[in-house]
């Protein structure tokens, strides 16, 4: 149960930490305005919330490993919000980077 937790607030924090990035671009690149602009600034602290309620205490694992679930969210994000296609280089990357996630986080350690 704990590891599925885990997932389930990595998932939490992509989408905060994608979305709200997203808003913001949204808002001054695509000229959408300051309301666009504040969503994503309550999204993005929202993320940094989200990642405290991990069961690991080691704040740089957590990150460390987030990491790996941003660069596979960002794709995703990518393919459902943007359009965008990705190709094998793209795919192989996030898969790399998911492998990590589970190493960092969830390889059996000596307490």
């Amino acid at each position: 149960m704990t590891v599925l937790r885990s997932v389930a607030l990595f998932v939490l924090a992509a989408l905060a930490e994608i979305g709200g990035a997203w808003l913001i671009w949204q808002g001054w690149r695509e000229h959408r305005g300051l309301l666009w602009i504040a969503g994503g600034i309550v999204a993005l602290g929202a993320y940094g919330f989200v990642a405290t309620f991990q069961p690991d205490p080691h704040f740089g694992r957590i990150l460390a490993a987030y990491g790996g679930i941003f660069v596979a969210g960002s794709l995703t994000w990518g393919i459902l919000v943007d359009r965008f296609h990705p190709d094998r280089w793209d795919i192989i990357g996030a898969t790399i980077c998911l492998l990590g996630v589970a190493v960092i986080m969830y390889a059996p350690r000596n307490s």
